[in-house]
């Protein structure tokens, strides 16, 4: 009988946690969702994508009157409160989740994914980091900013998924005790540390032999 199988993926800003995220999913042939929860989020609730990519991962938002569209299942509570609240907006992408998560196997990038499906079997909940100068020099490659604008910009990137985090666990983002393993991807590289925890995938879940 097949093991179907989850991992979770919470990251600092530009220490490779998509990457790695993708690779892993690549080798072991499983869904990889990051940025596609939006879309698929939208689709399902009938809301326009800018709302939740303008409450991505932010722990403060709020939108006023303008909502249209909708024909969801949620269109009544969040029309009778007259603005879409990031709680709102989580529950949303949190049912979207649970959904995805039973269709197969797959990978989920950010979003508190450890939190909201930490009631499933075979979960494996995974914190990638990396060293700061590596962090920045990243950064001024991948946007051709300064090595300034850099800086400020994981710092608060990192502060936005911080808070956000926090503040929808009760958990500490980063923090060891919430995740079953944390990494530096600085030590191995990006290749080899997707493969590292495609090996640990295989081991936890039993998929070999």
């Amino acid at each position: 009988m097949k093991t179907e199988y989850i991992i979770t993926i919470g990251r600092q800003f530009a220490s490779g946690g998509h990457e790695i995220g993708q690779k892993i999913t690549s080798r072991l042939g499983i869904s990889f969702y990051d940025k596609e929860l939006i879309r698929i989020a939208s689709r399902e609730s009938g809301l326009r994508e800018e709302f939740f990519e303008k409450a991505d991962e932010k722990k403060r938002f709020s939108l006023f009157p303008g909502l249209f569209g909708m024909r969801s299942n949620y269109s009544d509570e969040l029309s009778s409160n007259y603005y879409l609240s990031n709680e709102a907006l989580f529950r949303i992408q949190s049912d979207v989740m649970r959904k995805l998560a039973d269709e197969g196997s797959c990978l989920f990038v950010g979003r508190c994914a450890d939190y909201v499906l930490k009631e499933r079997p075979n979960i494996l909940n995974i914190f990638i980091h990396a060293d700061f100068d590596e962090r920045i020099r990243r950064v001024t490659s991948r946007f051709d900013i300064s090595e300034t604008k850099a800086k400020d910009m994981i710092e608060k990137t990192d502060r936005d998924r911080s808070g956000y985090y926090n503040y929808v666990t009760g958990k500490n983002w980063g923090e060891v005790g919430s995740y079953h393993l944390s990494v530096n991807s600085s030590l191995l590289g990006i290749d080899e540390t997707a493969r590292f925890l495609c090996h640990l995938a295989e081991e936890a879940f039993g998929l070999k032999g």
